[in-house]
């Protein structure tokens, strides 16, 4: 598989993390895959084929070619079907909210067709980025779209945007009490700002941020181990760590060590 990322342009910087594609022939066994939550909400195009879901009722769904997927708050396994071939708009956490007036709580977990965000207009662009030649040009297209999008009204909660900088920066160690007398507003509204503009509460994108750490840690190999790795992130104990870590990628640390489970640096989102 070879995977790539790219920078957003300036206009679009405070909203996109970045641009990343992923190219791969068909595999004559595919093996499914763990998507970790990030905190980024995404919006994907497969111009190869397309994916199978798996769900926890054990079916499977075969996903929309272009879609924008909701905030993750447990593991997502997917599997190819065919060759890959994927471009993706990976937002920031509060990124996506601009562009869209579905309440993002609705979105959680699920991968919402560009159609039913943004009518026949979505519907075109999505085809129009699926015949493109090129991954420049696909952002050139995605760029143009998502430009249009936005109106002169939209303005970014300034104090969302700056508690989730803060929570970056200290890779979600910080409790909320801590996050809300920074920010200078009551837990309450922060909770509430967070739910509106990001789908996710400051405690939810604090775990999901430490446990992205964490995981950067366990797949670099830069901590002896699982204690250091729960030391370093500062988790309460080995069994805090051990349940964020069940609950964000399904398997406890023991169990990912034993397995090697499939998670690439795609689906754990370094960049």
């Amino acid at each position: 598989m070879e995977y790539r990322t790219y920078e957003p342009c300036d206009d679009l910087s405070a909203l996109i993390k970045c641009y990343w594609s992923l190219e791969g022939p068909a595999a004559e066994r595919p093996e499914r895959q763990t998507i970790v939550p990030d905190g980024c909400m995404e919006m994907i195009f497969h111009y190869g084929d397309a994916y199978r879901q798996h769900m926890d009722t054990g079916d499977s769904i075969i996903q929309p070619l272009c879609f924008v997927i909701g905030q993750l708050t447990r593991p997502l396994e997917i599997e190819p079907t065919g060759r890959t071939g994927i471009f993706s708009v990976r937002f920031l956490p509060h990124g996506f909210f601009p562009f869209t007036s579905v309440p993002l709580r609705t979105m959680e977990n699920t991968a919402i067709p560009l159609e039913e965000l943004f009518g026949p207009s979505g519907r075109e662009f999505g085809q129009r980025v699926i015949a493109a030649g090129s991954t420049m040009e696909r952002i050139r297209m995605t760029e143009q779209f998502l430009l249009q999008q936005l109106t002169d009204q939209v303005t970014i909660d300034r104090i969302v945007a700056s508690t989730v900088g803060t929570i970056m920066t200290v890779n979600g160690t910080m409790s909320v009490a801590e996050l809300s007398d920074r920010s200078k507003v009551s837990r309450r509204q922060l909770e509430r700002r967070f739910a509106s503009v990001i789908g996710l509460s400051p405690k939810q994108l604090s775990k999901t941020v430490r446990l992205q750490a964490a995981l950067t840690m366990v797949l670099s190999g830069t901590s002896p181990n699982l204690t250091a790795v729960a030391h370093e992130s500062e988790y309460f104990d080995q069994a805090h760590f051990a349940k964020d870590f069940k609950e964000l990628t399904g398997v406890t640390p023991k169990e990912f060590y034993g397995n090697n489970v499939q998670l690439s640096s795609l689906f754990y989102g370094p960049e």
